[in-house]
């Protein structure tokens, strides 16, 4: 077990702390009054820096890095924005995955290449309006009629929605219920039979993409099914290293906040000295980093134990378990330490603490991540009905 470091990810993480500061930085504040435009500049310089598809194989254009290495980029980035680490989740940890793990040849060559280049991205489709934390009751489903699935329903709260090119989408293949008939299809974006709700306004995570995704007789080619119906295992286990993507997120943000609020700390004074000089104030700081290492120290432990396949569902749950819950305590001690001012818009902890709200919720509840979590340790499986 070996805690330090290769050259060669050194080098990875200060190319993304330096492109994070000096390119994105800029950018934060114009996402969180406007919202998201999508920038193919942008992320044309993301994919000639090679933070596109870091995990996937250098045979169809990826990284043939870690999921570690991506890990170490999203933090660089997510301290900054995790809107900027956005593109680095989803074509390194996201459901491009499926697609390299359990997808076809023909499907990898079509659809990993664009990813890694930024012409395209996929986005998950899971969550619907009758099933979030249920997801085993989704409704959504896909007929197969000649060539093509005709797939009818709606999936809810997409990241990603309509701006992303490619959908994974989880739908129901036959009348089998619970996970037994659900499989996974890619939809591409412009089909016939997908339209676009309108975009959410959320509290926080301002400058991500979020609708509805509707399918009215949405004709998708047979050759763009996945996984097949019975494979909702394989379609959950490739999510387990997106949870840990999330919870990098989380992480990202408890980091910013707490490298914010220690330079505050030297730079504020009061009663002739720098409020870091007050024990309230240290045990603050003190307690900010214990919490955000610890986060790190989870999400590194599932990451590297994922190596030769795909996280266990109990090391991706456990770090994004308590990730979600440790950004909104350090986002919130920062504010602390910040005082007024962190409550103002004019400083950045406040947006922290509003996006922080956001990921225990995205990717799986907290509250799902314990079920998750007691069931792995027991070896059973809980049933909520």
């Amino acid at each position: 077990m070996d805690f330090q470091l290769s050259e060669e990810q050194k080098m990875l993480k200060k190319m993304a702390y330096d492109f994070a500061n000096e390119r994105i930085a800029p950018l934060v504040e114009v996402w969180e009054k406007t919202g998201f435009s999508k920038d193919q500049k942008l992320i044309s310089e993301y994919a000639e820096l090679g933070l596109l598809g870091i995990t996937l194989a250098e045979q169809y254009g990826g990284g043939g890095l870690t999921a570690f290495d991506a890990v170490l980029v999203m933090e660089e980035l997510a301290r900054v924005s995790t809107i900027a680490s956005g593109p680095v989740f989803e074509s390194s940890l996201g459901p491009i995955r499926v697609v390299e793990k359990f997808g076809t040849e023909e499907q990898k060559q079509r659809f990993i290449p664009p990813c890694c280049t930024g012409e395209k991205f996929m986005a998950v489709a899971m969550t619907e309006p009758g099933a979030g934390s249920a997801l085993t009751e989704l409704t959504t489903r896909a007929v197969l009629k000649g060539d093509h699935y005709v797939v009818n329903g709606r999936k809810r709260f997409i990241s990603g929605g309509g701006y992303s090119d490619l959908y994974m989408v989880y739908v129901r293949l036959s009348d089998q219920k619970g996970h037994k008939g659900i499989g996974g299809i890619v939809v591409e974006n412009g089909t016939p039979g997908l339209t676009f709700g309108k975009q959410e306004e959320f509290m926080g995570l301002r400058g991500m993409p979020s609708c509805d995704l509707i399918f009215d007789d949405c004709l998708v080619p047979k050759e763009n099914l996945v996984i097949p119906e019975g494979g909702f295992a394989r379609l959950m286990q490739a999510f387990d290293a997106e949870r840990c993507g999330n919870a990098t997120q989380s992480l990202g943000i408890a980091w910013g906040a707490l490298e914010a609020a220690k330079k505050y700390s030297q730079e504020r004074t009061a009663f002739g000295k720098p409020i870091c000089e007050f024990q309230a104030v240290q045990f603050l700081l003190a307690d900010m980093a214990m919490k955000v290492e610890a986060a790190r120290l989870l999400i590194y432990r599932a990451v590297v134990n994922s190596e030769n396949g795909l996280p266990s569902v109990f090391e991706s749950s456990v770090a994004k378990c308590f990730a979600n819950e440790i950004a909104k305590e350090v986002t919130d001690m920062a504010l602390q330490v910040f005082g007024g001012y962190g409550y103002s818009k004019e400083y950045p902890i406040e947006r922290m603490l509003r996006d922080s709200r956001g990921w225990p919720i995205a990717g799986g509840t907290v509250q799902i991540q314990r079920i998750n979590i007691a069931g792995a340790m027991l070896g059973r499986r809980f049933s909520q009905r």
